[in-house]
């Protein structure tokens, strides 16, 4: 049975002051054995917020990173600067960044074998657009964003990353997919894995969900079958939603354990 993730992303948000008083909060209402739960805060407090999270049950993980472990790329971070500061996890191919910054899907692959590469645990982001869901391409652009950020990866790296299903037109618009719509993405996501790297790889693999996931639609979105967590934006940025989030995946989980 997999260990269901739930990823707080607090983006371009938290000054030092700000970000020490969400992660005590956080560590004093998140930490449970059943699920596992992570904070990717912005660089500048990373080192604050890892301080804090010492001898807690809660990870620390980055928003980005880039491929090359050091070298004149002004403004870059590298993966072994990332777990210096006690990162255990690093979010690579957000929509925010394919938007905003050019992020490709080379770009996402370069990135996951470099965070790999360093003991990180990548959550690799994929996901469609309004049009093209509309265009009927869901499962197209799912294919060519698998195709080419873990084509080149081993059956064995794939197993040592999550996957996060966004669909870019539910993230910060409030409009969320439906269970439905989010378990249909996320068998396809498991079958090509499984087609690609095996069975046994697809089984182990996590793929949480992300998306405008708030403390009402948590439980449906979580009782799906081929979703194991959430990536959470704006409600992992106050204790309580992020709180409500992690209890309904404890919840889904010891579901799933009395039905097995």
């Amino acid at each position: 049975m997999r260990k269901p993730i739930i990823a707080g992303n607090w983006k371009m948000h938290t000054t030092l002051r700000e970000a020490e008083a969400l992660v005590n909060q956080v560590k004093a209402h998140c930490q449970h054995d059943a699920v596992e739960v992570v904070v990717c805060p912005p660089f500048t407090v990373l080192s604050a917020v890892a301080q804090l999270l010492k001898g807690s049950r809660i990870g620390l993980g980055a928003q980005d990173l880039y491929w090359e472990p050091q070298g004149a790329f002004t403004g870059e971070i590298a993966a072994p600067m990332l777990t210096d500061v006690g990162c255990h996890y690093v979010i690579i191919g957000h929509s925010e960044r394919r938007q905003h910054f050019g992020e490709t899907d080379a770009t996402v692959q370069r990135k996951a074998q470099a965070a790999l590469s360093q003991g990180l645990v990548p959550i690799v982001c994929i996901g469609e657009t309004l049009a093209q869901r509309d265009a009927q391409q869901i499962f197209d652009v799912l294919k060519a964003q698998l195709d080419g950020a873990l084509g080149r990866l081993s059956a064995a790296d794939v197993q040592r990353i999550i996957l996060a299903y966004e669909p870019v037109w539910a993230i910060g618009t409030g409009r969320n997919a439906t269970p439905q719509q989010a378990q249909e993405a996320h068998g396809f996501i498991r079958q090509w894995v499984s087609k690609r790297f095996g069975q046994d790889t697809a089984e182990l693999l996590r793929i949480q969900y992300g998306g405008s996931v708030n403390a009402a639609n948590a439980a449906s979105l979580l009782a799906q079958p081929d979703v194991d967590g959430a990536l959470v934006g704006g409600a992992s940025l106050k204790a309580e939603p992020f709180a409500a989030i992690v209890k309904a995946a404890v919840e889904a989980r010891s579901k799933v354990g009395a039905q097995s």
